[in-house]
């Protein structure tokens, strides 16, 4: 896929190595806040409580073999709106099946955040996040070896992420940085020498001042996981060949 081709290139984050894209406005307010209900009113099982954050996985967890048990995403997260516009631009259309087929939805409240980590080899090295509820921003380090130490270190990049905004990321981006989020009620610092993709923002007046305090942000994280196995071969990733 070109980027040309892919629609995609307006939104190229120009500053970042390579391969990262911004798009402010993927939803409308309707769209998010048909989103954020049904999300906030999934049965509380659905709810995995950790100490930071809680999250919903969807359609199911993957395996200790980090693969899916085959079984399709529910409507609401890829139609009407998020599916057609995925294909509009490209993004899914190299991976190995052609569209997302795991979906994890993180909430952060103020003060919560996620350490610098990687995704991991489960997942094609794609990833395409929305953002709901609040802005929240992205920070971006570069792996290190196992002996090098990361405290007190600064990221190298950072991705202000809007309500309503789609951002994407593949290639080195995916596969040679760490991404986290700060556990802070307020973000600091931010401005155009700072924020990659201050020129891709929808409202940047929104952050002149340097600071906005977060609110409560919900992400979708949509993801191609490599190994999916059919319903009537799952027992065997469950365990239960012994």
């Amino acid at each position: 896929m070109s980027e040309e081709g892919s629609g995609l290139e307006a939104a190229r984050i120009k500053s970042l190595p390579e391969d990262a894209y911004y798009i402010s406005d993927f939803l409308t307010e309707e769209e998010e806040g048909f989103l954020l209900h049904k999300i906030t009113s999934a049965p509380l099982p659905r709810w995995t409580h950790l100490s930071h954050r809680r999250l919903q996985t969807w359609p199911s967890a993957l395996t200790k073999s980090n693969t899916l048990i085959d079984s399709p995403l529910p409507s609401w997260l890829v139609s009407p709106t998020i599916a057609p516009r995925f294909d509009a631009l490209g993004i899914f259309a190299n991976a190995p099946h052609g569209r997302p087929n795991h979906v994890l939805i993180n909430e952060y409240q103020p003060g919560q955040g996620i350490m610098p980590h990687e995704d991991g080899a489960a997942y094609h090295p794609l990833v395409a996040t929305v953002s709901l509820g609040a802005p929240i921003v992205l920070d971006l380090y570069p792996k290190r070896k196992e002996d090098e130490t990361r405290e007190d270190e600064r990221p190298t990049f950072r991705i202000l992420q809007e309500r309503r905004s789609l951002l994407v990321t593949r290639g080195k981006i995916y596969t040679e940085f760490l991404h986290g989020i700060a556990e802070t009620e307020r973000e600091e610092g931010l401005g155009p020498d700072s924020v990659c993709n201050w020129d891709l923002l929808r409202e940047g007046h929104r952050y002149r001042d340097g600071w906005f305090e977060r609110g409560t942000r919900v992400s979708l994280t949509y993801r191609d996981v490599l190994k999916v196995a059919k319903l009537g071969n799952a027992m065997k990733f469950l365990g239960g060949n012994r």
